[in-house]
C-alpha cells in the first residue's frame, strides 16, 4: 500500500503548491506527503503541524514550523484518514493526534484528505473511534461510552502529545456520525473524538491502483 499512499501524496502537491502556508496532519500517508513536499519547499513559507512526530520530520527536512496561533486561519490543511465515507466524513486518530488534527481542520478554509482505496467505506465504524480523555476521567468516560453502545478499550502505555490517554471505542452505531460525535464530545473528561463529521473534508484524493481520483 506504500505505493498507493505515495501516489496520493504526489497528487496533493498540485494543491499544496498554491499556498505559502499550509497545515499538515499525521500518519504514514502524511509522511509520504512530507517527503514529496520537499520538491516545492522553496514555495512554502510556514507549516503548521498537528503532531510532534510530523513537526520533527518537517524540521529535519528544513521546513519552518510555526504555532497555529501565529497564523490564525490556515488556507489549506492536508491530512489522511483511517476511514472516509462518500460524504467525506471520517474516522481519524489511529496515531493518537486526533485533537490537534481536529483543531487544524476547524481552523482551515480547505481540508484536503489523501487516502488509498482501502480507506473508503460505505458506513463508518469498522475502525475503532479514538477518544482522547483526561487521565483522571478514564473510568468515568468509559462507563458513559458503554451507555452510548460502544465498547471502550484503553490504549495502554500510550499518551498523546497533550499528555492525555486514548480510549479506542469499538461497536459504536455510526449511522449518524454527526450525532455520535456530538454525544461523545459532551462527555465530561473528553478532550476530543476521532469522528470528523461536523468538520468533514472538503476534497478527497484517493489512490487506486495506477491512478487516483479527486472528489470535491
Amino acid at each position: 500500500m506504500l505505493a498507493l499512499k505515495r501516489r496520493a501524496a504526489i497528487a496533493a502537491l498540485e494543491y499544496a503548491k498554491k499556498y505559502s502556508v499550509i497545515g499538515i496532519g499525521t500518519g504514514s500517508t502524511v509522511d509520504c506527503f512530507i517527503d514529496e513536499l520537499v520538491a516545492i519547499k522553496s514555495t512554502i513559507d510556514m507549516v503548521v503541524s498537528s503532531s510532534d512526530r510530523s513537526t520533527q520530520k518537517l524540521k529535519a527536512l528544513g521546513f519552518h514550523v510555526v504555532d497555529l496561533n501565529y497564523v490564525g486561519t490556515l488556507p489549506i490543511y492536508i491530512d489522511s484518514a483511517d476511514e472516509i465515507d462518500r460524504h467525506k466524513r471520517m474516522i481519524k486518530g489511529g496515531g493518537g493526534a486526533l485533537a490537534r488534527e481536529k483543531i487544524l481542520a476547524m481552523a482551515s478554509r480547505e481540508f484536503l484528505c489523501i487516502v488509498d482505496k482501502t480507506k473508503k467505506v460505505d458506513v463508518l465504524g469498522k475502525f475503532p473511534v479514538a477518544v482522547e480523555v483526561l487521565p483522571l476521567a478514564r473510568g468515568l468516560v468509559a462507563r458513559a461510552i458503554l451507555k452510548l453502545g460502544g465498547n471502550p478499550v484503553w490504549r495502554e502505555n500510550f499518551f498523546t502529545d497533550n499528555r492525555n490517554i486514548i480510549l479506542d471505542v469499538h461497536d459504536l452505531d455510526m449511522t449518524d456520525p454527526m450525532f455520535m460525535e456530538t454525544q461523545i464530545k459532551q462527555l465530561t473528561g473528553v478532550v476530543e473524538s476521532g469522528i470528523f463529521a461536523l468538520r468533514s473534508a472538503d476534497r478527497l484524493i484517493c489512490a487506486e491502483n495506477e491512478e487516483y481520483s479527486c472528489e470535491n
